[in-house]
């Protein structure tokens, strides 16, 4: 499988959580090599597969995942046991911290 993007070494510390930006290494999606992305705490918060993307200063974290084409934007934070997948878009000020997102847009 080729990987979609890296975990660079720009860090944020929130509490005792250590988040680290993410970076496209190919096209995707409207997605460009080079764009850089979100804060994620590990590589299982983000799919290497599908479209799916975590922009800007949006954190996701703990057992969180996101996958298939879902996006993550604006200063939205995922964590805890939380599942963003399929077409759904979580953006501006939302908290997810448990349940499953699939369709839609949770604000």
């Amino acid at each position: 499988m080729t990987q979609k993007y890296k975990i660079t070494d720009e860090i944020r510390k929130i509490g005792a959580t250590i988040l680290y930006r993410i970076e496209a290494l190919k096209n995707f999606g409207n997605v460009k090599a080079g764009d850089k992305g979100g804060w994620i705490e590990k590589e299982g918060n983000l799919s290497q597969v599908d479209d799916c993307w975590v922009y800007g200063p949006t954190w996701v974290y703990g057992t969180a995942w996101v996958y298939g084409d879902a996006m993550v934007s604006g200063d939205a934070m995922v964590g805890d046991n939380a599942r963003i997948c399929g077409d759904a878009v979580v953006s501006d000020n939302a908290k997810v911290s448990e349940g499953h997102v699939n369709k839609g847009e949770l604000k």
